[in-house]
């Protein structure tokens, strides 16, 4: 692997275990084992180096859910892939990366409200439009309102104030969020579906 890729790669993990802000460019190279100076060979400073690993995780996430969502049989099945994904994202994930890119890092945090305005938003209403198709989802609902309401969903369970990390598990709270809202989609049909998935025996 290129030291550029090493660079990226080293440094983003070490954003997701410690949040942004508390990592250093002293921290990466040591990581790595080398000097300061060969990490600033390739990048100006530590702002490019956040941009430039989170294009490339977005990237990759956005060719892994694609994959996954095209792999499922019906759009719960879906749902519940995206509910395995949010999990492993989550156990990844220091809880403070969208405050600190958000506070820090504006340019990387314009490339996550692009990803969600665009990809994801797009990716949400195929997927209900096709839950409606498969009469899992109920046809009453209306796709664009619905679809812009999980990605506030998602913004909501990184939100401090709302869910501070100190009394709130946010691997809990994301799969709580979207559980929520699969069951608000569900027609009698996907309730089935999902009581099935989970082991739950409901009484009529």
């Amino acid at each position: 692997m290129e030291i550029r890729d090493r660079i990226l790669q080293e440094a983003l993990a070490l954003f997701f275990q410690k949040g942004i802000k508390s990592v250093s460019m002293d921290d990466v190279a040591a990581r790595l084992g080398v000097s300061k100076k060969t990490i600033y060979k390739w990048f100006a400073n530590k702002d490019e180096v956040v941009f430039e690993g989170m294009q490339q995780y977005i990237k990759g996430m956005e060719g892994t859910c694609s994959q996954a969502l095209a792999s499922t049989n019906n759009a719960l099945e879906a749902m519940f892939q995206i509910v395995e994904m949010v999990r492993g994202l989550m156990r990844q994930m220091h809880p403070s990366i969208f405050y600190d890119l958000q506070k820090y890092h504006p340019t990387s945090w314009g490339l996550w409200q692009e990803h969600k305005n665009d990809f994801f938003l797009k990716q949400t209403k195929e997927h209900i439009q096709r839950g409606i198709k498969e009469k899992l989802f109920r046809e009453d609902i209306d796709v664009e309102i619905l679809a812009r309401l999980r990605l506030a969903e998602v913004e909501l369970g990184f939100d401090s104030e709302t869910y501070p990390a100190t009394r709130f598990d946010l691997q809990k709270v994301q799969i709580a969020l979207l559980e929520h809202f699969m069951l608000g989609l569900a027609t009698l049909k996907g309730h089935r579906l999902i009581n099935q998935h989970k082991q739950i025996t409901e009484e009529d």
